[in-house]
């Protein structure tokens, strides 16, 4: 009797280990999945121009619902938030902080107060019932909103960074911002 209970403990803990190992590695599969766009750019701005256009393909499918979509306006939704967050996530802990760095405090400090009103804008977005009228109306509004401050960044403070970096310092930048993504992938 005790060994056909130590063969199921151990069956049992050998299972879970496998399930674990399983999941984790499953985790890091779509993490990979997440950030390959990105690091498939090879350059740091390359890729948060990547970044860019795939948030707004996920705005131009969010435009297209009407207001019985709710179910899809939400998934889009937390879809388009999570992508943003990642990318805020990376331009905040590696670019603005390089910009800094590199004599850039102003822009960067105002790039990071932006994203400060794309935080509040997920909010107000997530609060309103995404049937209401007022919702779409609001998406908009946040689209011109990011859309500014995505043509900024791609048109003039990050060409000014990378013209600035050496090539070493611009692959660094590049491994640097992979590895925070990918955190948050």
């Amino acid at each position: 009797m005790e060994a056909k209970a130590s063969n199921l403990s151990q069956s049992v803990a050998m299972g879970a280990a496998a399930g674990l190992a399983v999941g984790l590695a499953a985790n890091f599969v779509r993490k990979a999945a997440v950030q390959s766009p990105t690091v498939l750019a090879s350059n740091w701005d390359a890729a948060l121009a990547a970044e860019h256009a795939a948030a707004l393909k996920i705005f131009d499918l969010i435009e297209r619902t009407d207001n019985k979509a709710t179910g899809r306006r939400a998934a889009l939704l937390a879809q388009l938030k999570h992508a943003v967050g990642k990318h805020a996530f990376q331009e905040e802990n590696v670019i603005y902080a390089m910009m800094r760095d590199h004599g850039f405090t102003e822009a960067a400090d105002h790039l990071n107060h932006e994203h400060g009103y794309v935080k509040q804008y997920f909010f107000e977005l997530t609060e309103i019932a995404k049937d209401d009228r007022a919702w779409l109306p609001k998406v908009k509004k946040f689209r011109t909103m990011i859309e500014t401050h995505m043509r900024e960044e791609e048109s003039d403070l990050f060409p000014k960074l990378r013209r600035k970096l050496s090539d070493e310092q611009n692959k660094h930048v590049t491994a640097a911002m992979n590895k925070e993504g990918f955190k948050l992938a």
